[in-house]
């Protein structure tokens, strides 16, 4: 019999045979796709004042509009997830991004009131939702299972990034042009992402036979199917998803409500408020990285590599809960703003390994439907956290009481969430008990 060696691994991407450079090369596209994802996010946070005030509406209100993106997230993150078994991911990732830049561009029109914002995030959100798993699903088709956290960092950085770029970008923006125009030109953007992608986008050979054009040769690990209702009644599955949702909740929070709570609270401005979210936004995405290059520096040495067992990601929430507590109560600026960078990122390194968790106790033909659903439920934080929060505000004496409010329940969330992760996820443990074993290593040879 012939042994066909497929690429062995190597340490960097300069030094990548053709299809590691193929890899990387998906890798960044995709954070460029999450960066378009979560600057689309960020825009209605950001133009939040201008619009209140031009349409007159009460935080509870505008928390509303908010909450509507994600009124369909989860049942499009589920749905579309499903689809991943019959159509292609680049086709689905290219779909996606066209959808976003049809919801954006309404809103330069001068006449679109709240009910043209209201139906536009509606079909945002009902576009976005699969975007996550999707491109995780996508991503992972390009690596082994010990080379995938960083990578699947990487795509989470891009969420960071967007916000990094968009807070100072569309501030300007909106400052100079008016708020309608923020919303225009992420719809530009959405539209240039989607003209590279129809050039660069192709499916990686760990993909699932589907996601490949029928190449049933290799499947990624060649193991069975599970039942997926043992899947979600693993400790795994739902500490890592409940962990997520508490991280996903501070992520809308932090989106929504940030901006408003600098300007009508601290009394910063506009270009403040925007450069601080800015900031915040850039030490998210330093965290992320940094756990990315951790794990993937464990797993080179042999020490690790494969999804954190949950005691590590769990006890970061509650640092992060922590971190929220002085937030919401303390008054010193330069004890109180600094919590923004770092110390309350450290929640968002469980959507990072919730996701690397629940594909490591999934086989790769179902791995797509698995991370939908983890999205399902962890995106509902993004309803909840808008409607909570504004209501909690406009219901106390003054915003500045019903922020810190908002803030505490928030920090009693992500310590209740981080103590069960850290004591029952286990994604070893569960993987085992399904029968998943891990995929592939890229360096060893396959007989035909």
């Amino acid at each position: 019999m012939e042994r066909t060696k497929v690429p062995a691994r190597h340490t960097g991407p300069e030094t990548l045979p053709p299809a590691g450079r193929q890899a990387w090369t998906a890798t960044w596209l995709l954070l460029a796709f999450m960066l378009v994802n979560f600057a689309d996010k960020a825009v209605l946070g950001l133009a939040g004042p201008e619009i209140m005030k031009e349409f007159g509406l009460s935080r509870q209100e505008f928390g509303t509009a908010q909450a509507a993106f994600f009124s369909l997230f989860s049942l499009s993150a589920l749905g579309v997830s499903f689809l991943t078994r019959k159509v292609r991911t680049s086709v689905l990732l290219l779909l996606m991004g066209l959808l976003w830049s049809v919801a954006q561009l309404p809103m330069l029109w001068a006449a679109a009131g709240f009910g043209t914002l209201i139906a536009t995030r509606v079909l945002l959100g009902f576009a976005e939702g699969p975007a996550a798993p999707v491109a995780v699903h996508h991503v992972h088709g390009w690596f082994e299972q010990r080379e995938r956290t960083l990578p699947t960092a990487i795509l989470m950085v891009g969420a960071a990034a967007g916000v990094a770029v968009a807070a100072p970008t569309l501030g300007a923006v909106i400052s100079q042009f008016g708020w309608r125009w923020a919303f225009g030109v992420a719809g530009i953007a959405g539209l240039l992402w989607a003209a590279v992608w129809t050039v660069k986008g192709r499916e990686g050979p760990l993909a699932p036979p589907v996601a490949r054009q029928a190449r049933t040769a290799d499947a990624g690990s060649g193991s069975p199917e599970v039942p997926l209702k043992s899947v979600f009644l693993s400790g795994t599955f739902i500490t890592a998803a409940l962990g997520a949702f508490a991280a996903y909740w501070v992520m809308s929070a932090k989106l929504t409500w940030l901006p408003d709570y600098l300007q009508s609270v601290i009394g910063w401005d506009l270009t403040q408020a925007s450069t601080a979210v800015g900031g915040g936004a850039v030490a998210n995405g330093v965290v992320l990285l940094a756990h990315g290059l951790l794990a993937r520096r464990a797993a080179r040495r042999g020490t690790g590599g494969r999804p954190p067992a949950g005691a590590g990601a769990g006890l970061l929430l509650v640092a992060s809960s922590g971190a929220v507590t002085v937030f919401a109560t303390v008054d010193t600026l330069w004890i109180k703003v600094p919590m923004m960078f770092g110390p309350m990122a450290l929640a968002l390194v469980m959507i990072t390994v919730a996701q690397t968790a629940i594909a490591r106790i999934t086989p790769p033909s179902q791995r797509g439907v698995v991370l939908g659903a983890l999205v399902a439920v962890f995106a509902l934080g993004g309803i909840a956290s808008p409607l909570v929060l504004g209501r909690i505000v406009d219901s106390a004496a003054t915003a500045t009481i019903g922020y810190q409010n908002g803030w505490l329940v928030t920090a009693a969330l992500l310590l209740i969430t981080g103590l069960l992760a850290a004591l029952f996820m286990r994604p070893e443990k569960d993987a085992q008990r399904l029968g998943v074993p891990e995929s592939p290593a890229t360096g060893v040879p396959v007989s035909h």
